[in-house]
């Protein structure tokens, strides 16, 4: 290796930026695949990432690249390396990378040479750098309308499952959540439904054992729900994925520890805690999302089947106080009050909160719904979340919208509550306490809390 070959390479890097650059060294492309497999560390590096760029959006070099057998080549120089240095493995997967975006040709081939040995190997890189061109060439390999094939291989058991298990491990070590790997993970698991799966295969033997969670489970949630939140419209919900979640929830809710109120929001680093929030914000999603088709119901209907309201409610009642009633319930008994004694605390902020959002995500436009929390005697439950609490931000907000959807349209609802307040005042022992009690605007036909003091 000499000085002049790596200025060289460099100059040529620079020159192939721009697509005038490309057009330009049209005839580079075949040297240096014809050099690469020789190449020493630093120019291997140099070559991959002149490569990068000259198979960027150039339709040419991408068909010459296929022509000469590129995506093998780039693999096979890189595996062959007497060490997987990110640099280079991140250089090589951005070329394949936009190899795979010329089309359905190019994603086998660059498929052909990856699937399953090198993708396993690059997947255990512990690099945030190689991560996302990793995860950009499996999306865009297994994504589109073509052939299933590629997908169905990623999701198989013996042969693609373990790479899944390997992105998930790495990113989940290196804190890795770009939307490459949200999109990668959300395709897998809901839209094939291969959740079970994919969460089954992240348990450690002692995890079987125990029937415990880990980070790793704990981090797929959280992507999954990032992905949901933030691209409700362009994904596919689905009935089982709705039910698998749900089934989490209630095994978490069985492990947490809730004694100890908690001081942070999600994540809390606490893997129990992390899956009892991601799993009550996915909910919260999911009841919220509605099928493209107008006729099909969507999962939330499926959900409320399984009792789902019932369980939010019972949580929610199992609660101590919010924060505000709290501390005035507590002057000068500390935390002895009867009503403290027996309450679960919110196991990190904005637990309550996010108990409440679904709840109100469910009643919206649900009669059934409506009537189900009456009979449940939720209504004046659903009235004390209507308060600023310090440890839930967006609490009121939230307390003030379920409240919206439970009596919309629903008689019987706001008879009750009419009732309520005719037994002068609307208010429970803790509201009381600190001189607040519940009144229904006259106008709005919405609670209010008001300070008992002012009247």
């Amino acid at each position: 290796m000499s000085c002049s070959d790596e200025e060289t390479l460099a100059a040529l890097i620079q020159v192939s930026r721009t697509p005038e650059g490309r057009e330009g060294l049209s005839g580079v492309l075949a040297d240096t695949l014809f050099l690469l497999p020789a190449s020493p560390s630093r120019l291997l590096l140099l070559r991959l990432r002149l490569l990068r760029n000259l198979l960027a959006g150039h339709e040419f070099n991408q068909y010459a690249f296929i022509e000469r057998s590129g995506p093998s080549v780039v693999a096979a120089s890189v595996l062959s390396s007497p060490s997987l240095a990110p640099d280079a493995v991140r250089a090589a997967l951005q070329a394949l990378g936009n190899t795979a975006l010329a089309g359905e040709l190019h994603r086998d081939a660059v498929w052909e040479a990856l699937f399953p040995e090198a993708l396993r190997e690059f997947a255990g890189v512990k690099d945030t750098g190689v991560l996302d061109p990793l995860c950009m060439v499996l999306d865009t390999c297994c994504g589109g309308e073509g052939d299933r094939r590629r997908l169905n291989e990623l999701c198989d058991q013996e042969l693609g499952l373990p790479i899944l298990v390997q992105v998930v491990i790495t990113a989940s070590q290196v804190e890795h959540k770009e939307e490459w790997l949200e999109w990668l993970l959300f395709k897998v698991c809901v839209e094939e439904q291969k959740f079970e799966i994919l969460f089954d295969a992240l348990c450690s033997s002692n995890d079987v054992d125990s029937g415990e969670y880990n980070a790793k489970h704990a981090f797929l949630l959280g992507m999954l729900s990032s992905c949901l939140n933030n691209h409700p419209k362009e994904v596919t919900v689905t009935d089982s994925f709705a039910h698998h979640i749900f089934s989490v929830h209630k095994h978490a809710a069985e492990t947490v520890n809730f004694t100890h109120r908690g001081t942070s929001p999600l994540p809390t680093g606490c893997p129990a805690v992390d899956i009892l929030g991601y799993t009550l914000q996915l909910l919260r999603d999911i009841c919220a999302w509605e099928s493209p088709s107008s006729e099909a119901q969507g999962p939330a209907d499926s959900l409320l089947r399984t009792g789902l309201v019932k369980h939010l409610l019972k949580y929610l009642g199992e609660l101590e106080p919010p924060s505000t009633i709290r501390k005035s319930m507590s002057r000068g008994q500390g935390d002895n009050h009867p009503a403290l004694e027996n309450a679960k605390a919110c196991p990190y902020i904005g637990y309550r909160r996010d108990l409440v959002a679904v709840i109100a995500n469910c009643l919206h436009g649900r009669k059934k719904v409506q009537d189900e929390i009456r009979k449940l005697n939720g209504i004046l439950l659903l009235l004390q979340q209507c308060i600023i609490d310090e440890d839930n931000p967006y609490l009121r907000e939230w307390g003030l919208l379920t409240v919206k959807n439970l009596l919309e349209g629903n008689e019987e609802n706001q008879k009750e509550i009419s009732e309520l307040e005719m037994q002068e005042p609307v208010i429970t022992p803790e509201i009381a306490n600190i001189g607040l009690k519940v009144e229904i605007d006259k106008e709005t036909r919405r609670p209010k809390l008001v300070n008992t003091s002012d009247t």
